[in-house]
């Protein structure tokens, strides 16, 4: 595939035709930076783990090389981080058996200038090789600025292919916002029955950021739990690990619709179940 920066890499773990590879992709995830698939999709990753029918793409937009770091990586160059996490990432490719990685190598300041679109028909570009049924990327109330921006191009992108090349589904998934307290018409679960050794195994392989400062493998398994726990008083744990994702699909079915008034919807929502329960058991 020709992508707009030199340095963009297709990665296939089992070395399948680049053509073929993505084309048989069902689940697709579209990221800011490397490490954050593993964190955010790891129940499409499950469910297509050793599947016959069903393929995970994982697409990575930045270069990942502005990381905090310490330790063995505190004095790691921004260069050197960047050739590290995209070993990484090719690495957890291979543990998750991905249909195929796909890394853009853009800087995150690029990503967030809204005046360039190059990323955009890059993405264009995957989405039509992959045409898959549901694309996963991060949620708009994000508490990081990249983030944010991933989602936005990751919606500009699908708004500017025809209906019928769009995913059936759109799903904003948690990272640096948890989403559990999303209400229920926005929120989007997305259970782990027995997720094993997988989901360590994956997000274990970035050691850059792990043994760099960053715990992301406890805290991403103990929000799995934590979901799954607190999913429902009155019932008992029903998965092994919970994920939630907040809904967008309505965002690329009307075009119109803007950003800023999908999230005060959602917000709305929240405060609306709120109000109403406040109301349900002070009421005399």
């Amino acid at each position: 595939m020709n992508f707009h920066f030199d340095t963009a890499q297709v990665f296939i773990p089992d070395k399948l035709p680049v053509e073929q590879a993505l084309a048989r992709t069902t689940h697709l995830c579209l990221a800011a930076h490397p490490d954050d698939i593993e964190i955010m999709a790891l129940a499409p990753i499950l469910k297509c783990f050793h599947s016959n029918d069903l393929w995970f793409t994982g697409v990575v937009m930045s270069d990942g090389r502005g990381s905090p770091r310490n330790g063995n990586y505190e004095h790691v160059s921004d260069e050197k981080m960047r050739q590290m996490r995209i070993q990484e990432q090719q690495k957890a490719a291979v543990v998750g058996d991905y249909a195929s990685l796909i890394m853009l190598d853009y800087p995150s300041s690029l990503l967030k200038d809204s005046a360039n679109y190059d990323i955009e028909e890059d993405l264009i570009s995957i989405i039509r090789a992959t045409r898959p049924d549901v694309i996963y990327t991060h949620n708009l109330i994000d508490r990081h600025d990249t983030h944010v921006a991933a989602a936005i191009r990751t919606i500009k992108a699908l708004r500017h292919l025809p209906a019928n090349e769009r995913p059936r589904q759109l799903i904003g998934c948690e990272v640096w916002r948890s989403l559990d307290g999303l209400a229920d018409p926005d929120k989007v679960r997305m259970e782990i029955s027995s997720p094993g050794n997988l989901p360590l195994a994956l997000i274990g392989v970035f050691d850059s950021q792990i043994a760099g400062g960053k715990r992301y493998d406890l805290a991403t398994i103990g929000r799995l739990q934590a979901n799954a726990t607190f999913s429902d008083p009155h019932q008992l744990d029903k998965s092994a690990g919970l994920s939630y994702g907040m809904d967008l699909t309505p965002l690329i079915k009307d075009c119109n619709l803007s950003y800023s008034s999908y999230v005060q919807t959602v917000i709305d929502h929240i405060r609306l179940e709120a109000e109403e329960r406040i109301q349900r058991v002070s009421a005399p």
